[in-house]
């Protein structure tokens, strides 16, 4: 099948939300103009998880999977898709399914002329603990490397497959997705997605990783923007 795009969810320990997301997926899947597939990456989990990945991606192409021996973290997950996807585009999206997969249609809208379109949600519908959370490790990363990024925590993007496999990784990448990409000269466009309540499984994040990693990663990242390379070839002879 010609697929367009892959679409990542990284998985740990979300066994409660893995029915949900073939039976949204599937549905999604019969009425998207755009023929994609699933990705899962199974990040190590401990509970039942990977059972239930193996079970759904049994004789259905529309869903794959990659399973680490051990738990990596969300951005060594996201890396590994990126190296084993082979479609023009790549979508993400969290297991929880606080974004929705249809909003898929309104990103890839645009695609073709950015690098990478990407969400941002328009109503948060976290606990209040989580929005300050995300107050500040937004904030602090607003401040020290000003991106214009608007929501750089929604999980909701679609980018360009051979920009994404060129973008530097690091521990805590996933929070710079968008500013990576601009590093490379890239364009990307923001637009407004749905939010919702998680309704099963549980947030892998609190106040340590979610704020006190986030400012050690934007210090990480802010050395790159100095170092990184980009150069232009005018003209070359190579046999």
């Amino acid at each position: 099948m010609d697929y367009r795009m892959t679409i990542i969810i990284p998985v740990f320990n979300e066994i409660d939300n893995l029915d949900r997301i073939h039976s949204t997926f599937t549905d999604y899947f019969s009425k998207s103009k755009t023929k994609s597939k699933v990705l899962f990456i199974d990040d190590g989990s401990t509970d039942d998880s990977f059972n239930k990945i193996s079970e759904i991606c049994t004789n259905n192409p529309d869903f794959e999977y990659l399973k680490f021996k051990e738990n990596c973290g969300l951005s060594a997950a996201i890396k590994a898709g990126i190296d084993h996807i082979d479609t023009e585009l790549i979508g993400y999206i969290d297991a929880d399914l606080q974004t929705t997969p249809y909003d898929f249609d309104i990103l890839l809208e645009d695609i073709d002329n950015y690098q990478a379109v990407i969400g941002y949600r328009g109503k948060r519908k976290d606990t209040l603990s989580k929005k300050i959370q995300s107050l500040i490790a937004n904030s602090i990363r607003r401040s020290l490397i000003n991106d214009g990024v608007i929501d750089t925590g929604c999980p909701l993007k679609v980018l360009r497959t051979d920009v994404a496999k060129k973008i530097p990784f690091f521990k805590g990448m996933h929070r710079f997705i968008p500013a990576l990409i601009l590093l490379q000269n890239g364009k990307i466009k923001q637009l407004k997605v749905q939010h919702f309540e998680r309704i099963a499984g549980t947030s892998k994040f609190n106040i340590f990783n979610r704020s006190l990693k986030a400012l050690r990663d934007t210090f990480a990242y802010r050395w790159m923007r100095k170092s990184y390379i980009n150069y232009t070839i005018e003209k070359s002879k190579i046999s």
